[in-house]
């Protein structure tokens, strides 16, 4: 079986272009060390491959389905669980009165990276539990905490979000699910809630919802949504909900299961809240600010869209790159001689271009998503003066860590398929499923439509602007910093002439906004989350071939290689992909009327 990621890059992006080993110096993780962190990722490499990799493929053939009234999963999938629970990754990134180990977010993100890439399906079970805690953390009550919470750390609990409705999809503001005030305090939840990943299954003693839903008589739109807790089986004071028969149901019905074309291993539902009875759940915060808390899960969870499309990418990238230097076929152009031997097809130009194209995408990527879970770090731990600028920063990027990898992973792994050939697109090899898994995550936790209107509407307007100035400020830090170091010249000409090209395109459709009106100002947002994501990715291969260019005069051997390798692929992202910023920056100073002005019936 071809590796699912490379530790190599991974200890590179940690330690030689973040410097996170740095991080013990911050009291939060005075106790930690760079050991403490390779431990963490030794363990998370070695449960993921001999627990989540194993059953991979046979998740993928055998769909969770309903036996006898309960889901089933393929038996791995609990073994698997037992396995990461054990290990404490449930709470891995808590505090330590909580039982957790206050691993900084860019470590904790590195350890997910591992279950993503082994097994994407199995995965999303304790990453929604994950964010679901995290979530409660951040406002819930600390008896709800108490109640709820820990058995989600413990990983004897699990967790949802359960946002869509089957009317409404990703339109929140038209959800119909209600909350009726009961006179304990708690609320009857009534409605329907579809597409919801791990909603039912038998791997925890309890499924945790976290339910949008309006409360009787509150406006409409998104001021009238609240946010509440919502177990599948009733829960006591003391916390505990019985064994076996002796657990009350909270009459959340399954009424469906979802079949998608990836992440087949992750259950996905249909559910019926208060069919056959009352469905209790508890408010959490405040009445009419349940989307306004929903998006602290929603946030983390984009980003974590984002990194497991790197993984699936990533994994893409490195089976092929292994059946490259395998697979013997075709000879040398100047090579006329029919009796030679074959070449290794890694010796052909183009697959070499396809390669590159792969190792240029997943390991921007990658870049990226460690760098957004580097600015988590830095807004809970780093200097409380530039807390503001980072927390702009972060807002900005999380589009573009959600969108850039999710589209640009599935060119990746198309061209994983190329070059493998016929072998590609069978089941005999794995990128064929990455393929079909990764086809979710552009429409996952937001179409790109979505991330686009979110990026050009709200983003780079927000604060007057100064998410953007401090991005800009950042970049040409980088660019500054390294001048005079060999081997950067192709990347560091073009992420000028693409930052350059990106700023007057914004400022120039920032101006006409006022004639242009919000939907033709929106028409283009695309244009935008392709030039930013873009320009983005070329200042995520800046750092990388910078730190590359400090190691390269005493590296030897492999690191030499490794090096090498760093540089040639900012090469290449430089010449092949950065000038497309410039057809994207066009179309938006041009404020562009093609799809503007289309009409249903010419189509």
């Amino acid at each position: 079986m071809a590796p699912f990621l490379s530790r190599r890059d991974l200890q590179f992006q940690l330690y030689e272009v973040l410097d996170t080993a740095s991080l013990p110096s911050r009291p939060r993780f005075a106790e930690h060390s760079r050991e403490v962190y390779d431990d963490v990722l030794n363990l998370a490499y070695n449960v993921a491959d001999r627990y989540f990799a194993n059953h991979a493929r046979e998740a993928d053939l055998n769909e969770p389905h309903v036996e006898g009234g309960k889901v089933k999963l393929v038996p791995a999938a609990a073994e698997a669980m037992k396995a990461f629970r054990e290990a404490g990754f449930f709470s891995a990134h808590a505090d330590e009165e909580l039982g957790g180990l206050q691993l900084p977010n860019v470590v904790a993100q590195a350890m997910h990276a591992h279950f993503k890439a082994a097994n994407i399906g199995t995965s999303s079970y304790p990453f929604l539990t994950i964010g679901n805690a995290n979530l409660q953390r951040a406002f819930a009550s600390p008896e709800q905490q108490q109640k709820y919470m820990l058995p989600l750390l413990e990983g004897r609990w699990f967790g949802t979000m359960a946002l869509s409705e089957p009317h409404a999809g990703s339109g929140l503001a038209d959800i119909t699910t209600t909350a009726t005030p009961r006179e304990d305090g708690t609320y009857a939840i009534t409605g329907t809630k579809m597409w919801i990943s791990a909603g039912e299954h038998e791997l925890s003693e309890n499924i945790i919802h976290l339910v949008l839903a309006r409360i009787k008589g509150a406006p409409a739109g998104v001021k009238g949504i609240s946010l509440f807790i919502v177990p599948r089986y009733r829960v006591n004071e003391d916390g505990s909900i019985g064994q076996g028969a002796e657990k009350q149901s909270n009459n959340v019905v399954l009424a469906g299961l979802n079949h998608k074309m990836g992440y087949r291993g992750t259950t996905n539902t249909l559910l019926n809240f208060g069919e056959g009875g009352e469905t209790v759940g508890e408010l959490i915060g405040e009445p009419g600010r349940g989307l306004q808390y929903m998006f602290h899960m929603m946030n983390g969870a984009r980003i974590g869209v984002g990194m497991g499309a790197v993984m699936l990418g990533y994994a893409g990238y490195l089976a092929s790159l292994e059946y490259a230097r395998e697979r013997r076929q075709g000879r040398h152009a100047g090579n006329k001689d029919p009796q030679s031997e074959p070449v290794r097809i890694i010796e052909h130009a183009d697959v070499r271009r396809l390669l590159l194209r792969q190792k240029s995408i997943v390991e921007g990527g990658l870049a990226l998503g460690l760098y957004a879970a580097h600015l988590e770090d830095e807004l809970d731990t780093g200097p409380e003066e530039a807390r503001e600028d980072t927390a702009l920063l972060l807002d900005l990027l999380t589009p573009i860590v959600k969108s850039w990898p999710s589209k640009y992973s599935q060119e990746a792994l198309s061209d994983a398929i190329q070059v493998m050939g016929g072998a590609g697109y069978t089941r005999d090899a794995p990128v064929e499923m990455y393929y079909r898994d990764n086809r979710l995550n552009p429409i996952h936790e937001g179409t790109e439509g979505i991330q686009g209107n979110d990026l050009l509407g709200r983003k780079v307007t927000q604060a007057g602007g100064r998410g953007l100035n401090v991005l800009l400020g950042r970049i040409q830090a980088d660019l500054k910093a390294s001048q005079g170091l060999e081997g950067l010249d192709e990347i560091r000409a073009a992420l000028q002439t693409a930052v350059a090209q990106s700023s007057a395109a914004l400022q120039t459709i920032l101006g006409q906004a006022p004639d242009l009106g919000p939907d033709l100002f929106l028409a283009n947002a695309n244009s935008a989350l392709e030039m930013l994501g873009h320009t983005v990715i070329g200042w995520m291969w800046l750092r990388q071939a910078a730190a590359a260019a400090h190691q390269l005069p005493t590296a030897r051997g492999d690191d030499a290689d490794f090096y090498r390798g760093k540089l040639q692929a900012a090469r290449f992202f430089a010449a092949h992909e950065l000038p497309k910023v410039k057809a994207y920056a066009d179309l938006l100073a041009s404020a562009d009327r093609t799809t503007f002005e289309m009409q249903d019936t010419w189509f």
